[in-house]
């Protein structure tokens, strides 16, 4: 019998309180290649600081955390994972270019062909020279998800992708999903709005009920 491939992520009995209050847990969950886990919630349930725990950015309380079967470690999550939090995380004075090829460098890529498509596919075309402190929220939402892009790695921790996007912006969110999930990386995706839904197989991470669930 074949052995299972080991999960990309995996969270075993993962807790996390703040002042002896209890945010989330115990949860169990394993991400896969080729698939999507959606956590879902209120606002304050708690995805972003689960989103920061698996990043290695809190520390839990209690639990596990395995990536590709392994104990967690920041050298395999970064070699892993790439992670896109509330705040954009790029520079306000750098520019569009500047900030895009200062990820990628980071990540040992220098192609700067890459980086021309990641700013035409984002929407930002024309916007290459402009200081990132100048563009309005939804662009520098769309320049984060170009930075997340640029280091190709196939676990993708997106913490409220839609936010301050239109529905144009929506539906592309959507289809990076898309054809990330169908190369062969997984995403766990935080929201508490309608509007995700792209078309992969994505499973569903209810915080309030701590159980997964699809």
């Amino acid at each position: 019998m074949p052995v299972a491939a080991a999960a990309l992520i995996e969270a075993d009995a993962l807790c996390f309180s703040r002042n002896e209050e209890r945010i989330f847990g115990p949860l169990d969950f394993r991400i896969d290649a080729g698939e999507a886990l959606l956590v879902k919630g209120d606002n304050g349930a708690g995805k972003t600081t689960l989103l920061r725990v698996l990043a290695g950015l809190l520390p839990p309380e209690s639990g596990r955390i395995r990536l590709q079967g392994e104990d967690f470690g920041r050298d395999g999550f970064v070699q892993l994972a790439a992670y896109l939090g509330h705040r954009h995380g790029h520079k306000a004075e750098l520019t569009v270019l500047q900030n895009l090829r200062f990820s990628a460098a980071l990540q040992g890529r220098h192609d700067e062909a890459l980086l021309e498509r990641l700013i035409a596919d984002c929407g930002l075309a024309g916007y290459e020279d402009t200081p990132a402190g100048k563009l309005s929220a939804g662009q520098n939402k769309r320049l984060s998800l170009a930075r997340l892009q640029a280091g190709e790695r196939p676990l993708w921790l997106m913490d409220e992708p839609y936010a301050n996007l239109d529905l144009a912006g929506i539906a592309w969110v959507n289809a990076l999903v898309q054809r990330h999930i169908e190369s062969g990386g997984a995403a766990l995706i935080s929201t508490h709005g309608a509007y995700a839904a792209p078309a992969v197989p994505v499973r569903t991470l209810d915080i309030r009920r701590s159980a997964a669930h699809g």
